[in-house]
């Protein structure tokens, strides 16, 4: 007999990167941190998925296969996606930074480093309380 875990209600922190190993790094931070973690490998993914929480954050790679984090951001805001997003990335450029900025998404530069995702994340779901 095989059983689940329920995923806890509350905000999920809906995480898009390629990477498996970070990804996996990325999940077991963050649910430590006490967040329920949904993920997906591509923005395809994602946008097949099922449908977005009310609540919670989305924390995209800006390099995905495909369509990049800007580029699904920018799909999830013409669908009526409100959920705060954080991009993460090496070295952001200025067009970069200013496309996260006005489609309203906070970058976090990779190497994650300290607990400089997991506070961007709690002031991001600070924003929905």
């Amino acid at each position: 007999m095989t059983t689940t875990t329920p995923i806890p209600a509350g905000p999920k922190v809906i995480v898009v990167e390629d990477d498996d190993d970070l990804l996996n790094a990325l999940r077991f931070s963050l649910e430590l941190e006490g967040w329920p973690v949904v993920s997906y490998a591509t923005a395809e993914a994602l946008l097949a998925g099922e449908p977005l929480p009310d609540a919670g954050c989305l924390v995209l790679d800006q390099v995905l296969p495909g369509a990049s984090g800007l580029d699904l951001l920018a799909k999830l805001r013409a669908r009526g996606t409100t959920l705060p997003v954080i991009i993460i990335t090496t070295h952001p450029s200025a067009q970069i930074r200013m496309q996260a900025r006005e489609r309203g998404a906070r970058i976090v530069e990779k190497p994650l480093l300290g607990g400089s995702l997991t506070d961007a994340i709690r002031q991001a779901l600070s924003t929905q309380a």
